[in-house]
């Protein structure tokens, strides 16, 4: 480890290199006043040479340019050298000398003449405890950077298993939501209105004469009909909670949270118009030239202890008249 000594007299420098030597310290930086040592940490000057790291000043009080103790003020005024201990080696005991020299940032004194036992013993305990230091400061750098790196695999393993819950429960043909979704979604939204006496209506769409329609064009224009039919349902689900799932082949669900029959109607009016407006031409057979799709609609006021299947059985049951009744056309259950 490094050590600084700072002192005008080259008899001190001499002595504290023989001392120092003998217990095994070479890595010994001499200078003679507080102007060099201020030059040789940084603290003055251009940068050139670069400052030194050191571990350990040894600090004369009394010098011609600056006193110890205002030189070890600064010093330990720079952040970078709090944890640098420097010790003053004076002739001056004076309990006003040494409160001075404590007040500026020192944490030990050596008495002039110096003795070696005294000075080894001094060197020997700080610098173990700077090495505890450096090593205390090199474990929580570690610990920071590990805590950064958690961090961030945390944040990717959020986006991930976020990215795979949206797979799971998207259709992989319309991106609309899946079956999985709707069945636990529509429990999840059934329960809600059964604790606070809610309404919720369901939609049962489905897409007239596909199978011929897949028979004109080919399945692959039949699944990019199924697409733009998805993307024109999702634009009248727009309220919070409200959603569009794919049943099925060419079966599409539309949950509606605290809707009445009155409001699902007029949703169910609005999808009508949606796939109208979209003029996908169907010359297939039975169809009347463009894409329509028929609509099953109901609404239930949820009450305790019921579930939500005849909401299901309801909305389908309807679809199948809307079918029967022509097609193109919305139809309402029955309560």
């Amino acid at each position: 480890m490094k050590i600084l000594i700072v002192d005008d007299s080259v008899h001190v420098h001499r002595q504290l290199q023989v001392f120092l030597a003998s217990d095994g310290y070479s890595d010994l930086v001499f200078v003679s006043s507080a102007t060099e040592a201020f030059r040789c940490l940084g603290l003055e000057g251009d940068g050139h040479p670069p400052p030194i790291a050191v571990d350990l000043i040894l600090m004369d009080i009394e010098m011609d340019d600056i006193r110890g103790i205002e030189a070890t003020r600064r010093i330990k005024g720079e952040p970078s050298f709090t944890d640098v201990p420097v010790v003053m080696v004076t002739a001056d005991t004076s309990p006003e000398s040494l409160s001075k020299a404590f007040e500026a940032g020192a944490v030990d004194y050596i008495n002039k003449p110096i003795r070696k036992i005294e000075l080894l013993a001094r060197v020997r305990s700080l610098l173990r405890l700077r090495q505890e230091t450096l090593t205390r400061k090199a474990w929580e750098a570690d610990l920071v950077k590990l805590a950064a790196e958690l961090e961030h695999t945390n944040r990717e393993l959020q986006h991930a298993n976020e990215t795979l819950a949206r797979i799971a429960a998207s259709d992989g043909l319309t991106g609309v939501a899946n079956r999985r979704y709707f069945d636990k979604t529509l429990a999840q939204e059934w329960r809600r209105a059964q604790r606070r006496g809610l309404d919720i209506a369901l939609l049962m769409l489905d897409i007239d004469h596909f199978k011929s329609y897949n028979d004109t064009y080919g399945h692959q224009a039949g699944d990019t009909c199924i697409c733009q039919v998805a993307n024109a349902l999702t634009s009248v689900a727009r309220r919070a909670g409200e959603f569009v799932a794919r049943y099925g082949g060419e079966e599409f669900a539309i949950v509606l949270p605290e809707t009445d029959l009155l409001g699902a109607t007029l949703v169910a009016q609005q999808a009508l118009a949606a796939i109208a407006a979209l003029g996908l031409p169907h010359a297939g057979k039975g169809a009347n030239g463009h894409v329509t799709i028929s609509i099953g609609v109901a609404s239930r006021q949820v009450h305790q202890n019921e579930h939500w299947e005849p909401l299901i059985r309801a909305a389908d049951e309807a679809l199948y008249l809307a079918k029967r009744q022509g097609r193109n056309r919305l139809e309402v259950a029955e309560h």
